[in-house]
């Protein structure tokens, strides 16, 4: 039941990201079936901001947690916060090591988000390489139900390229395909120094299971997602204020307009001028 409601909140609430739905799912179930996984699932999120990236992964940790991003078993790290000091990187690999061991010690079944792994430090993320392979000795069998979730703005550039080179050769969203995407986003990802992936054994042993592309959305996604606000704050949902909020959010590229820059991102800020 568990896998048929997310799919079905994916469905209706998640706007115009077939593949995410499609690879999320696919991610998903074959872990959740599986009585003895031979590795923790392992997903990396891409796309630029607004898109659906937080609003997935926390989704997803509702569904599998009763008290979501509050459960003890839901560890989110977030490199500003908790990896601040290039200087420290040492300090940080040893009690980001520690923190998931003793965790996967205390419960299998436990999720872990790292927000924003564009701006991780090179380097650091590789210490936990040793719990998203198939290893069996590294700490017992309880690590393989884990699941990690990485999530970054990086390679969204490189995805909104893709999908307006293919919209002008008249390829709509809902036809591209991960091949059409994977290609930009390992550039722009893994074969980038500034990137928290940058020369990672994580992507040398092929550790990351799903690959998710967030695409760009276009100005009826938006107005789908003022729609969808205005009723979660319990206001009246006008076609005018739709289209005026869906409108006041800037758009590229300059002469055609097609992507919201921002995507979903500012529109409940924006909702507030118009009540």
């Amino acid at each position: 039941h568990f896998v048929s409601g997310l799919e079905f909140d994916l469905a209706t609430n998640l706007v115009g990201q077939p593949l995410v739905r499609q690879q999320v799912m696919k991610g998903v179930r074959e872990f959740l079936e599986n009585p003895n996984p031979v590795k923790p699932l392992v997903m990396s999120f891409h796309g630029s901001t607004g898109t659906g990236k937080t609003y997935v992964s926390s989704m997803l940790i509702r569904y599998l947690f009763q008290s979501g991003l509050q459960s003890p078993y839901v560890h989110h790290f977030s490199p500003i916060v908790h990896f601040p000091h290039a200087e420290q990187i040492e300090q940080y690999k040893e009690s980001l090591k520690r923190w998931i061991q003793g965790n996967l010690t205390n419960c299998g079944r436990s999720a872990f988000l790292f927000d924003e792994m564009d701006k991780m430090h090179p380097g650091l993320i590789d210490v936990i390489s040793p719990f998203l392979g198939p290893s069996w000795v590294v700490y017992g069998t309880n690590y393989r139900k884990a699941i990690f979730i990485f999530i970054s703005n990086a390679g969204g550039e490189q995805i909104n390229n893709v999908t307006l080179a293919l919209w002008r050769a008249r390829k709509d969203r809902e036809e591209i395909s991960l091949q059409d995407l994977e290609p930009a986003i390992s550039k722009a990802v893994f074969e980038n120094p500034q990137s928290g992936f940058w020369k990672s054994g994580i992507i040398n042993e092929h550790l990351i299971d799903f690959v998710v592309p967030f695409l760009p959305l276009k100005h009826h996604h938006v107005k789908q997602c003022v729609v969808s606000e205005l009723v979660q704050q319990g206001l009246e949902v006008r076609p005018g204020v739709v289209q005026e909020v869906a409108d006041s959010i800037p758009y590229f590229p300059e002469e055609e307009k097609l992507f919201s820059s921002t995507g979903c991102k500012t529109v409940a800020s924006r909702i507030s001028f118009f009540f």
